[in-house]
């Protein structure tokens, strides 16, 4: 799953879902102009494709990889049929569906209420979360404002003010995170609302017996023909 590369767009058919493992993909809306704005992050705690087993055949938002890494890909029949024969896959799969709908609201609330500074540290301590080494992240200003839905000057006043108070490091695109603990109290309300409620329906899976991801992961496999496999 390279940096950049476009999962799905808008009213396509989504013909496969992925299981992101090291890498993480933005969900985002392209208005008719093109203006662009995220509304979800997924890393490996959740998946793309849902609408396969939500009833649909496309969804109006785009899936585009921002941090390169690798994945499992799965064809729709393959998770349609395991989705209907298998309980805990499906408790596990629309657990998570709650959590995102959870991030998609809190993204909306934040953009209305938050400064681009907050929203900043909130994006970035997501998305170290996800990251399986946390390192460098290599994001472009144009990357980010889009990803944030503001102008690119913003980015630049938000990272900078950032790097001021010495929680991040910032230069030609490359991003640090100098301290967790500061970035995470700077961030706003948004970040912590989220990671708790994935926190929690995660616990919830578990408390109920449900299967392991990788246990998930393999049902799935089984369905599909020996020959993609």
């Amino acid at each position: 799953m390279p940096l950049g590369s476009g999962l799905h767009g808008p009213s396509e058919l989504i013909k496969h879902a992925y299981f992101p493992c090291t890498a993480i993909v933005s969900l985002h809306y392209i208005t008719s102009l093109g203006a662009s704005a995220e509304i979800a992050g997924v890393g490996s705690e959740g998946m793309i494709g849902s609408a396969i087993f939500m009833g649909a055949d496309s969804t109006l938002n785009s899936a585009t990889v921002h941090t390169g890494g690798y994945g499992y890909r799965v064809e729709r029949r393959a998770l349609q049929q395991a989705f209907e024969h298998s309980l805990p896959l499906r408790q596990v799969l629309l657990r998570y569906m709650q959590a995102l709908m959870t991030q998609i609201v809190q993204t909306a609330a934040c953009y209305r209420h938050h400064s681009v500074e907050q929203q900043l540290g909130s994006w970035l301590m997501a998305t170290y979360d996800r990251m399986q080494e946390p390192d460098e992240l290599v994001m472009t200003q144009e990357l980010l404002a889009s990803l944030l839905g503001v102008r690119r000057e913003s980015i630049t006043q938000a990272a900078g003010k950032l790097q001021a108070l010495g929680l991040i490091s910032y230069r030609r695109g490359h991003i640090r995170v100098i301290s967790v603990s500061g970035l995470r109290s700077y961030a706003c309300e948004c970040y912590s609302v989220v990671r708790t409620e994935l926190q929690r329906l995660a616990s919830c899976t578990k408390k109920h017996g449900c299967v392991s991801e990788q246990a998930t992961r393999n049902k799935i496999v089984q369905n599909q023909d020996p020959g993609r496999r």
